[in-house]
């Protein structure tokens, strides 16, 4: 079979298993991000979510059930090209380590292969996902109405506060003021969050185009990226390292694996992925969330953001967020893998 018809297969199956991980995993994803991005609570106050079930309640209170698939559009369409994406080159990436290794390894890759041919589908996989994880991760922290504050509004609340607190005219000791100071602060990032309201994926992507242009669209690639490389290098590492293991011991070929092999090592794919890159997820939602422009960013950078989150919130700030993605990634990685090894069989 010719490289472009393996790499058309690989690219419908991909995408079929990337429509199955949406319609399963976005509720999960929508409250992960919800946790991630919801501001640290001031002295004294009660925090936007007491935990995952306190989510699921007010999301569901608020919004019904379309709550919790807000952005979806974006995704189904994102997703589904990036999963195509991610095992088009990982399939590519494979027949490469199988020519270089030459017949005599039998069609099996090492592990350090098996990591680096994960870590590549990641790298081209990020070209897409960058973008459409930044859309989707601002539509779904919207939780109402538009709000009245403006961006020049929140400006001028922070510029006055500090003014007022420079000068000596809200309080007159040290702690009072750097109290002032904290609070002004919290809620200028607040207000810059929601200084846009969308209506929907291609509103958002019209808007923040037209003001901040192509590096807009692309808020937070960077660290989109390391996660990227290291997240698809473990999650391919561990689904394909189990493929191997079970080829080998019940001497089968791949496409005479069970279901229930392709199910339960897809889900633990989704676990190898998660457990290494978590935190960096979390910094990367903060950023995408974040304000644009100089006047208006909570964080400076990808290491500020990490600095910021330590200081405030301690090590648990890392992990917000992480009980519904951990619920999330046995079946949405399950049916991923199932639906791209089922399309596969057929496809032949």
């Amino acid at each position: 079979m010719s490289d472009a018809k393996q790499a058309a297969k690989d690219c419908v199956s991909g995408t079929i298993g990337g429509f199955l991980q949406v319609f399963v995993g976005q509720p999960f994803d929508t409250v992960k991000v919800r946790l991630q991005t919801m501001p640290a609570p001031l002295p004294g106050q009660a925090p936007l979510y007491n935990g995952t079930l306190d989510c699921v309640k007010k999301t569901l209170s608020k919004e019904g059930i379309k709550g919790f698939y807000k952005g979806t559009t974006t995704p189904l369409v994102g997703v589904g090209a990036c999963v195509s994406i991610q095992f088009v080159t990982l399939e590519a990436m494979k027949r490469y380590y199988n020519d270089l290794n030459g017949p005599s390894a039998n069609g099996f890759l090492t592990n350090s292969q098996l990591y680096l041919a994960g870590a590549a589908s990641g790298i081209t996989n990020s070209v897409v996902s960058g973008p459409v994880e930044h859309i989707r991760t601002r539509l779904q922290v919207q939780t109402g109405a538009p709000p009245a504050i403006t961006s020049g509004a929140a400006e001028s609340v922070a510029a006055i506060a500090a003014k007022s607190v420079e000068t000596g005219a809200v309080a007159t000791t040290a702690a009072a003021q750097n109290s002032v100071k904290v609070v002004a602060e919290t809620a200028a990032a607040n207000a810059a969050k929601n200084t846009l309201f969308f209506t929907g994926p291609v509103d958002a992507v019209q808007k923040i185009y037209a003001q901040h242009g192509l590096r807009g669209i692309y808020k937070g690639q960077a660290v989109t990226m390391v996660r990227e490389f290291q997240g698809y290098g473990a999650y391919f590492a561990a689904y394909e390292y189990l493929v191997q293991r079970a080829m080998r011991l019940q001497n089968k070929k791949r496409n005479e694996l069970s279901t229930l092999n392709f199910v339960s090592y897809g889900a633990c794919a989704g676990y190898a992925m998660w457990a290494t890159v978590y935190p960096i997820d979390v910094i990367k939602s903060k950023l995408q969330t974040d304000g644009f422009s100089s006047s208006t960013r909570q964080y400076s950078s990808a290491i500020d953001c990490a600095r910021q989150t330590l200081a405030k919130e301690g090590v648990a700030g890392f992990f917000k967020g992480f009980a519904p993605c951990i619920l999330r990634a046995a079946p949405a990685n399950a049916v991923t893998f199932l639906g791209f090894e089922m399309a596969m069989r057929l496809l032949r």
